[in-house]
């Protein structure tokens, strides 16, 4: 049965120019989208039902998240009812290229379940610690696919797509070097099966080739289906990201140690 294993639940995303307030900083209310999607996943990744925001406790920005910053938000179920639960959620916002790492925010979310539980026993399964080690190398990111994000055949559409795995691969090959990198290809990129709306996507990426200037990242694309948690890979792709001076010439590319300050 789901939810037997506490499993972290991870969004990274880019603080973009459309994303931002008066203040060049990323907006609250991005901010706290983000923290309600991922406790939405979160929690329908425990228990296969439908579940509804029926409130938020203790949300606090500690710091903000600057414009080209690499947002992190990751979310765990903490607290379990018979029809509620609470997910944690907490965001950290990340220099690309210092590494440097500082909390931003977080809080919890309540999450109902308002589908029926008559196939769990009338309740939701309970907590039983058990975390997934997840490869120091290997990035994880999920995402919801709204109706904004398919196309006239009510899928995700391919250029969206497209754009969640190049943004992957910029994170991990930026995290890998920490230098200023710019996608120079897509080496290949296919896509075997449908993505439809209302299911997570989860993006894992991984440098997989290091040249002097360039690095390859590989991405799969992962659809999960809400309500019964059944993965398929839907698409995967190699990406060359190349490190570039402030002149965009290439340079070397060389990994850096992160500097960590979120605690």
């Amino acid at each position: 049965m789901r939810g037997q294993v506490v499993r972290a639940t991870r969004l990274v995303d880019i603080v973009f120019p459309g994303d931002t307030n008066h203040h060049g900083t990323l907006f609250g209310g991005i901010g706290l989208a983000h923290m309600d999607k991922v406790a939405f996943i979160t929690a329908t990744r425990h228990a296969p039902v439908d579940f509804v925001t029926a409130s938020c406790d203790g949300i606090d920005f500690k710091a903000p998240g600057r414009l080209g910053d690499i947002i992190e938000l990751t979310g765990r179920v903490v607290k379990v009812g018979r029809r509620s639960l609470a997910a944690e959620v907490e965001m950290v916002a990340e220099a690309p290229l210092t590494g440097e790492r500082r909390r931003c925010g977080g809080g919890v979310f309540n999450m109902v379940a308002v589908g029926e539980l008559a196939g769990l026993g009338g309740q939701l399964p309970q907590l039983k610690p058990a975390p997934m080690v997840e490869p120091d190398a290997e990035l994880r990111s999920v995402e919801l696919v709204f109706p904004e994000h398919t196309s006239h055949y009510g899928s995700l559409y391919g250029g969206n797509a497209l754009a969640a795995m190049g943004k992957a691969a910029f994170v991990v090959a930026t995290r890998y070097c920490r230098r200023s990198v710019v996608l120079a290809a897509a080496k290949r990129v296919d896509f075997t099966a449908h993505v439809h709306e209302g299911e997570i996507v989860e993006l894992v990426s991984r440098v997989s080739a290091v040249g002097n200037t360039s690095m390859t990242v590989t991405v799969e694309m992962w659809a999960e289906t809400l309500g019964t948690g059944a993965r398929r890979l839907c698409g995967h792709g190699q990406f060359v990201m190349v490190a570039v001076d402030d002149r965009h010439h290439p340079i070397p590319a060389r990994p850096v140690v992160a500097v960590d300050t979120a605690g």
